[in-house]
């Protein structure tokens, strides 16, 4: 048992607080780094994560603690919630007016698209249904396609970007999208999406996150071995692959082929 559980466990929270940050304070800032890289951006953050983490005498390290079964290490937990912290703080900081400044240099489709999937988190079948419903009539879902990965495109380069990306729909994600603009309809594109979340749900959380980090975000192997206290980036390599195969062997099954995709 680790020494800050058996604190925490003796209701000693103040030192169940020190031995844990001491332990973890390495892994809360390479989780915030992936997003901020301003000084006072990560400090701002890093305060707020350990303000949320020992609120209500460590409320969220207890209720990991006293779950009867856990799918997941601490590590990738914490990851997991340092991020969703991270991300809020982004949306708080920055409103609906700053993070609408992104998008003041795009042609007015894609600025509405940027409204309704960032700002709003539609999906991408509902934005879609709201432009053609609204201002653009004409406007088939093909084309939508195309102007939708263009927007995801112009807005999500950079850290901020990752952040961007993060404030869509959780269940949706550009690469869900046909390469082809000119493939299945919006019913298909939906149904797609949801059998690859399917599919990434049957991966155990350790092993979707780190798909998510290694393969969707694109973070080097030994940042994703350090972040998740893996032995070293060959470990990434061998899990995310064995991860892919899996993800892969259900889409089949469902009869989603890779150029489907």
């Amino acid at each position: 048992m680790d020494d800050w559980v058996a604190e925490l466990q003796r209701d000693r929270f103040d030192a169940a607080w020190d031995l844990f940050l001491d332990r973890y304070r390495r892994l809360i800032f390479a989780a915030i780094r992936h997003y901020a890289q301003d000084y006072d951006d990560v400090m701002d953050v890093f305060a707020r994560a350990c303000e949320a983490l020992r609120a209500d005498d460590l409320r969220r390290l207890r209720s990991w603690v006293e779950q009867p079964e856990h799918r997941a290490r601490f590590s990738t937990w914490l990851v997991t919630v340092v991020r969703h912290l991270t991300v809020d703080w982004f949306r708080h900081r920055d409103g609906r007016r700053r993070l609408s400044v992104v998008a003041e240099g795009l042609p007015p489709l894609r600025r509405r698209i940027f409204e309704l999937v960032f700002l709003d988190r539609r999906s991408h079948i509902e934005a879609y249904e709201l432009i053609h419903a609204g201002e653009a009539p004409t406007l088939t879902f093909r084309e939508f396609l195309s102007e939708l990965r263009a927007t995801y495109h112009a807005v999500s380069t950079g850290r901020r970007g990752q952040v961007l990306r993060d404030l869509a729909p959780a269940s949706e994600a550009v690469e869900d999208l046909p390469a082809d603009p000119a493939g299945p309809s919006a019913t298909g594109v939906a149904e797609q999406s949801r059998l690859l979340e399917r599919a990434l749900a049957m991966l155990t959380p350790d092993d979707r996150l780190i798909v998510e980090l290694y393969v969707l975000e694109e973070l080097p192997a030994e940042t994703v071995a350090k972040v998740l206290g893996l032995a070293n980036a060959k470990a990434v390599y061998n899990r995310s692959y064995r991860a892919l195969s899996l993800v892969r062997e259900q889409l089949e099954r469902a009869g989603v082929r890779r150029e489907d995709l």
